[in-house]
């Protein structure tokens, strides 16, 4: 183990994550316990709980009352046409849970002119979402729709969880994605404070341009994914 500044527990999570990246332990196996671990490292079992904590909040283990902490996998999102966040979970045996941060009307800047083709200063409904699995935060969604196109969203989407549904119900819209540009780089501050992680952690940035049925631009979204539990695959459409 490193002998550095770093706190004790935090050197222990540090050696207990290259364990993980190293394959010493895989997806799905259990850690030893926390005695075991407790006389491997030579500290008390609080210590030794407040570096699992670490690995908890990071996504890397899940803990288990009853029996015992498990190495667990990112959780694989797939890119495809269809817009369908919920569905993709859902299918994985995982149920996300959503908190609403912002509905807001905005104008349109020259950016967002450009991606939903509408005029610059033209109504823009901005929604922000954090999304949790297992209280664990796992991606911060800002979507903007054109205001015009869709009046009273704001007051829509307070009764669904899925926007495909809500634009389906309430407008008579498909939500199919035309395009989506994929890239890396560190969390902002804010960012990192929503998805609880320390600042410059690595993310997933995720833009998206999404259409109706006639291929009409009704979104334009971006969502901040963590880096380290989430994968997404690119789906080869039919």
């Amino acid at each position: 183990m490193r002998q550095d500044a770093l706190p004790l527990y935090l050197q222990i999570a540090d050696e207990l994550r290259r364990n993980i990246e190293e394959l010493v332990f895989n997806v799905g196996d259990q850690l030893p316990t926390e005695l075991e671990l407790s006389q491997r490292f030579g500290v008390h079992r609080h210590t030794l709980r407040r570096a699992v904590d670490v690995l908890r909040q990071e996504g890397i283990v899940d803990v288990e009352r009853g029996r015992g902490t498990f190495v667990v996998a990112p959780i694989a999102l797939p890119i495809g046409k269809r817009v369908r966040f919920n569905e993709a979970l859902k299918a994985q045996a995982i149920t996300p849970t959503r908190q609403m941060l912002r509905t807001v009307d905005i104008k349109a800047d020259p950016k967002l002119a450009q991606r939903l083709e509408i005029e610059l200063g033209a109504s823009v409904i901005l929604l922000e979402r954090l999304y949790l699995v297992d209280e664990l935060p796992i991606d911060v969604s800002s979507s903007h729709f054109p205001g015009q196109r869709f009046p009273q969203l704001i007051t829509h989407c307070e009764a669904y969880n899925s926007i495909s549904q809500m634009l389906l119900k309430e407008y008579s819209c498909d939500h199919i994605r035309r395009s989506t540009r994929i890239s890396a780089r560190v969390a902002r501050p804010r960012d990192a404070r929503l998805l609880k992680m320390p600042v410059n952690s690595p993310i997933l940035l995720s833009e998206s341009i999404n259409v109706d049925q006639n291929g009409t631009v009704i979104e334009y979204g971006v969502t901040r994914f963590r880096g380290d539990r989430m994968e997404l695959v690119m789906e080869q459409d039919g």
